[in-house]
């Protein structure tokens, strides 16, 4: 590209502009107004409910008034997978009732008929039709209305799932490994159990979760005082950058520098802590996965591994400062003129009505067909497939409305991303606009306008609605790709096809490479719209050629910055992240017994420090964004003006002692 040439009329954000890609403007209203259409319908067919609660073989809400058995937290008996369209001729699905709470005991039900209290309480796992003393327990068992036996279970997720646990090497469910068949004959349980290493893992993972949960529950309140003091630390820091930039831009690097530091003294000393003590020498992959993951921590090499990892970021970042001195003074400078200017989606996808279809075990011409329980019993279905039985198969439709569901569901996904990065690009094209306006006011702050923030905010909707949309438009399209193919690579991964799989893989790898460069490049041509008021086209290209332009100053400076803000959020992040370490591991007291009782402390933990990062990341993102900004007009400046009397320099004079530049003839800015 030309460079920019020197415009005596230019000074800053171009106020007299028009509107700019009006055609994405009026794609994105009628989008819009679709989108809000498609709301309507979803909230008007939907029903939450399907996804909070589970459902009897009925199709019918378990703990929900007007159910059977209804109880508050009722769970069903079993949790069985139906297919959406039944094969001819379909299976009947298992049977599925609520009840009050979950069995505990082993029982068969030939077992049960012979005691009275047995029969009583096996009867609150039978269906509503159940009644003992009218058939045999033959014709209770062939009509399905009592499962043939019950197996001790635990509740999860309002479900009854079964209490399969190994002692000593043998699966177990409940506390016994055989039961009494009805027969008088004691049977082992793991003839029952197909696949019980299978369940067993199922069962570590289930417990692994509730644990996790109950941590959560004794802890909330603390978290949420890490997280506040992360903000409060980040506010502070961005405070302190405003008044001493250079000062703590380096009191930064050092404090990260010491906390690598002290990570790495801490874990030698725990690997050197372990030498000798019984099986600390075991291997990693001999240990294998462990649900409770603090077995991991009595390991040398979990340490060793830790310590590894923590010299090798303290070696990095030290070559990092010491070959980039320079350009970090530069970076020091940018950020000081910076810091001078101080639930559609639930709905649609329960809006599918309970299809209740015809299941039989011989041979019937009505079989997989769709019926209705009310009229099923006085139809011709009965009379001609005497066992069929009408039950219910799963949730969805024959409406035109359930037919194209999943196109409205696919609709709801790219409206949310467009939405989403159109959000995005109106506060970053405000930002920008502020930020220029800061820039390229020759004498600061008299030539700034009143309300920089406002103004820029209004040009933006009021000229660039379209431009806004037209970028977030592309990103989202590239977007919803990504997220195909995720899903087209979650249902391949059972597939045999290799071929497949390695063209899959190439697509992501380049659907996420070409999603990074479009970020990229959106960013970049919002601060030119928010300059100079162009349309999206002729800004993007614009931005792209001036950092080609100065792709060495690009590829080091400006990453310099992003470094410093990195430093920044992992200064923040290990100070918050260290200090909940020594609360949870009941290290440090604030009063008597101040930490709660937890499973596992790394649960709170890392939640805070997860949490801290998206507090330090969303303060710093402001910063981020007027440091990308006053970068390119640094990069304009330098094209625009040489420094003499009829073409100063806009940029301050920190930045023209860094760069060797001088303004001849006139004041400083």
């Amino acid at each position: 590209g030309t460079p920019q040439k020197y415009d005596p009329t230019f000074k800053g954000p171009i106020y007299d502009r028009g509107c700019t890609d009006i055609v994405c403007c009026v794609l994105l209203v009628v989008a819009i107004v679709g989108y809000v259409v498609v709301g309507v319908v979803a909230w008007t067919h939907g029903d939450p409910r399907k996804v909070i609660h589970p459902t009897d073989s009925r199709g019918q809400f378990c703990g929900q008034q007007g159910t059977p058995n209804e109880e508050p937290a009722a769970p069903p008996a079993r949790l069985p997978k139906f297919p959406r369209e039944p094969a001819a001729p379909p299976c009947p699905p298992l049977l599925q009732i609520c009840v009050s709470r979950c069995p505990d005991r082993y029982m068969t039900y030939l077992t049960a008929v012979g005691n009275a209290a047995s029969l009583e309480y096996y009867r609150n796992f039978c269906t509503p039709e159940f009644k003992s003393s009218r058939k045999a327990p033959l014709e209770v068992l062939k009509d399905k209305e009592c499962p043939a036996m019950l197996i001790p279970s635990t509740p999860l997720a309002r479900r009854c799932f079964p209490a399969i646990q190994a002692k000593k090497g043998v699966i177990m469910v409940g506390n016994e490994t055989t039961y009494d068949d009805g027969q008088g004959r004691r049977r082992n349980v793991t003839e029952l159990l197909e696949g019980a290493k299978k369940a067993n893992v199922v069962l570590e993972t289930r417990q692994l979760a509730m644990k996790i949960f109950e941590d959560y529950t004794v802890s909330w309140y603390w978290i949420i005082i890490g997280l506040v003091i992360a903000m409060v630390a980040s506010l502070i820091f961005i405070v302190l950058l405003r008044f001493l930039a250079g000062i703590m831009v380096w009191v930064m690097i050092v404090m990260v520098i010491l906390v690598l530091g002290y990570g790495i003294f801490h874990c030698y000393m725990e690997y050197a802590k372990l030498k000798g003590e019984a099986g600390s020498d075991v291997s990693l992959t001999d240990l294998g996965f462990q649900t409770d993951l603090r077995v991991y921590l009595h390991l040398r090499q979990t340490w060793l591994a830790f310590l590894i990892i923590l010299c090798v970021l303290e070696l990095v970042i030290v070559l990092l400062l010491i070959f980039l001195r320079k350009r970090i003074l530069i970076a020091i400078a940018l950020i000081k003129e910076a810091l001078s200017l101080t639930v559609t989606l639930s709905f649609l996808s329960t809006s599918n009505e309970a299809v209740y279809k015809v299941f039989n075990e011989s041979t019937c011409p009505f079989s997989g067909q769709t019926c209705k329980p009310e009229t099923f019993n006085t139809s011709n279905v009965t009379k001609l497939c005497p066992d069929a039985q009408c039950l219910f198969a799963f949730y969805g439709g024959e409406t035109a409305y359930h037919k194209y569901l999943i196109v409205l569901q696919f609709f709801n996904v790219f409206m949310f991303f467009w939405l989403a990065n159109f959000v995005i690009a109106l506060g970053q094209v405000t930002l920008a606009g502020a930020f220029a306006s800061y820039y390229w006011a020759f004498k600061k702050p008299d030539d700034m306008p009143a309300f920089p923030l406002f103004s820029a905010f209004g040009r933006a909707l009021r000229y660039h609605t379209g431009s806004l949309a037209f970028g977030s438009l592309v990103l989202a399209v590239v977007q919803v790709i990504r997220v195909t193919l995720e899903y087209l690579d979650h249902r391949l991964k059972a597939a045999e096809n290799k071929f497949a799989k390695f063209l899959l893989s190439c697509l992501k790898c380049c659907f996420w490479c070409l999603e990074k460069f479009i970020k990229f490049l959106n960013r970049n041509a919002y601060i030119m719209i928010a300059i100079y008021g162009t349309n999206f086209c002729t800004s993007a290209r614009n931005a792209f050629f001036l950092l080609m332009r100065n792709i060495i100053r690009v590829a080091v400076l400006d990453k310099v910055t992003d470094f410093l803000f990195f430093l920044g959020k992992l200064l923040i992040v290990g100070s918050v992240g260290i200090l909940a370490f020594f609360f949870f591991t009941q290290r440090i007291k604030l009063v008597q017994d101040t930490a709660p009782p937890l499973n596992y402390y790394w649960v709170p933990i890392l939640t805070v420090i997860v949490g801290s990062y998206l507090i330090a990341h969303g303060f710093f993102s402001v910063y981020g964004m007027c440091v990308d900004t006053l970068f390119l007009c640094f990069l304009e400046d330098l094209e625009r003006n040489d420094g003499s009397a009829e073409k100063p320099y806009f940029m301050s004079q920190n930045l023209r002692k860094l760069l060797k530049k001088t303004n001849k003839g006139q004041p400083d800015a």
